[in-house]
């Protein structure tokens, strides 16, 4: 029916009726849980089938964010939501209009947050201008994170938080034809922790079949071995005083948990010797290569070809890591023994000969500039590089971008930092680092970039093409989003040729 036609829609799901909204002209579901809670007996485990209702469930306000870590960078989204309780486990809904016979492209967002914190009900993940401009179906999805959702613990089966995004993804496909999309047109997309998450469920058997196409935005390149995982979750539970287990942990409150596991990672660096570079990082957690869950690292498992009937978009932007300068009030602080030891410590090869090769690729480059662009090329640029490679090597489709607009805000100093895709595509200026990167008196130009994202994603959704040539390893063509947009070879050369003889593989725990 015509969108204008329908008032407090209502949508028949498997397991009972919602009711949502009518916003904008679109239908806006919001809170609807796609798992049981997992509290009790479901702590730590596997996601259970949600429980049906009588009557109609009312789909008017988020669910509340899973028990997080606030304390990243000062920013955490708890507090922005109208819901409470325990439904963590909940997911959203934009259509143009909730017809079964309307089977448009469908698109789930997984959300970032270094696999601790970040809330799909955030203000920064408002869906409405991609699902109305785009003519989708947009779908959001909260998960497990920290202790609750990555922590690897006796009991209980790794990598909770990706399980989660499993279920919602089979809660897509039940029901998103109901909603008015097409379950066999569904694209996951994802920033940071969230590109992560994309690129373990492109390897991940249990999500085989549930999507047809993948958009990883700044792919994190951490990815922790059980070893090192077990080892991590141990110095968790040491610091309550509790064995790594899920009984033992079970016994503390899931909203205490977090604060366990800051005070662990304000510590990390006494771990270094163990836990070699992840020490030096921001968070304690990450995908774990536990062999079953997730058998292989993202790029094994794309260049054996698990990934080669998804079609996969994947990138980072130039200057990723400018945003911790922000976190960390770095600016102008940097000194060349701190960039000394971000070459060893993040460099390829041994401590010496990464220094030493940047030192030589980079010779006029200050200790700022060598700071960031060594963590940037470890942490973001070099992995999404190597998944294009990967996916390509395994007969799949991948199409490689860069974005390199120079943000205004902040005096510039930001540049094309980490996380300013996010304000970009969704539009929404004024949350996460829009007011600080772009800023009110910069909207005009910043709308040129979000209408150059936004068509590339909507239009690979609905048809698989972005724009742009795909990936191959001769060309290595790149689309670079700016104001004056363009498709090259992949331009940061150096890096790349720095980085070519090495790959990226589970984490290792150095000591036993």
């Amino acid at each position: 029916m015509p969108a204008a036609e329908f008032r407090d829609p209502e949508v028949r799901t498997t397991v009972g009726v919602v009711r949502g909204r009518t916003e904008g002209g679109l239908a806006v579901f919001r809170g609807i849980p796609y798992t049981e809670p997992p509290l009790g007996k479901a702590r730590f485990q596997v996601p259970r089938p949600v429980r049906g209702w009588d009557g109609v469930r009312e789909a008017y306000e988020f669910g509340p964010p899973a028990p997080q870590d606030a304390n990243m960078g000062g920013r955490g989204d708890n507090g922005l939501f109208s819901g409470t309780g325990d439904d963590w486990l909940t997911v959203n809904v934009w259509t143009p209009a909730p017809d079964p016979a309307a089977r448009r492209p469908v698109m789930v967002w997984i959300h970032g947050g270094a696999y601790k914190h970040g809330f799909s009900g955030s203000p920064g993940y408002d869906a409405r201008h991609i699902a109305r401009e785009g003519d989708v179906v947009f779908v959001s999805v909260n998960y497990r994170l920290g202790v609750e959702g990555f922590a690897r613990i006796e009991g209980a089966p790794a990598n909770r938080g990706l399980l989660d995004q499993v279920a919602a993804l089979e809660w897509v496909q039940e029901n998103i034809t109901a909603f008015g999309g097409d379950p066999d047109q569904v694209t996951i997309l994802g920033d940071s922790a969230g590109a992560g998450s994309i690129a373990s469920l492109m390897v991940m058997p249990s999500a085989t079949g549930l999507f047809t196409r993948a958009i990883g935005q700044s792919l994190p390149g951490t990815f922790f071995s059980d070893a090192l995982a077990r080892d991590v979750a141990a110095a968790i539970a040491a610091e309550a005083g509790l064995r790594p287990n899920a009984k033992a942990l079970s016994g503390v409150d899931a909203r205490e948990l977090p604060a366990i596991g800051h005070a662990v990672e304000s510590k990390m660096r006494q771990h270094a010797a163990r836990w070699g570079n992840f020490a030096h990082t921001l968070t304690l957690f990450s995908p774990v290569v536990d062999g079953e869950v997730l058998p292989v690292t993202p790029w094994q498992g794309l260049a054996r070809g698990a990934g080669r009937d998804v079609e996969l978009i994947i990138g980072h932007n130039r200057d990723e890591w400018r945003t911790f300068f922000l976190f960390g009030n770095l600016f102008g602080k940097v000194t060349e023994e701190q960039a000394g030891d971000a070459l060893r410590h993040f460099g390829p090869g041994e401590e010496e000969e990464g220094e030493r090769a940047y030192r030589e690729a980079f010779p006029d480059m200050s200790a700022e500039d060598l700071f960031e662009v060594v963590q940037s090329d470890w942490l973001f640029r070099m992995p999404a590089l190597k998944l294009a490679e990967a996916q390509a090597a395994g007969g799949g489709k991948a199409y490689l971008y860069e974005l390199a607009w120079q943000s205004p805000g902040h005096g510039g100093m930001l540049r094309a930092c980490h996380g300013l895709d996010g304000p970009l595509l969704f539009g929404t200026y004024d949350a996460h680092l829009g007011p600080v990167a772009i800023g009110p008196e910069h909207v005009d130009e910043a709308e040129v970039l979000t209408s150059q994202i936004r068509s590339a994603w909507t239009s690979f959704a609905a048809t698989g093409d972005p724009g742009w040539p795909a990936f191959d390893a001769e060309r290595r063509l790149t689309r670079i989003f700016d104001t004056e947009p363009s498709v090259t070879a992949y331009p940061e050369e150096v890096s790349r040729r720095l980085w070519q003889p090495y790959a990226f593989a589970a984490m290792p725990l150095l000591t036993s």
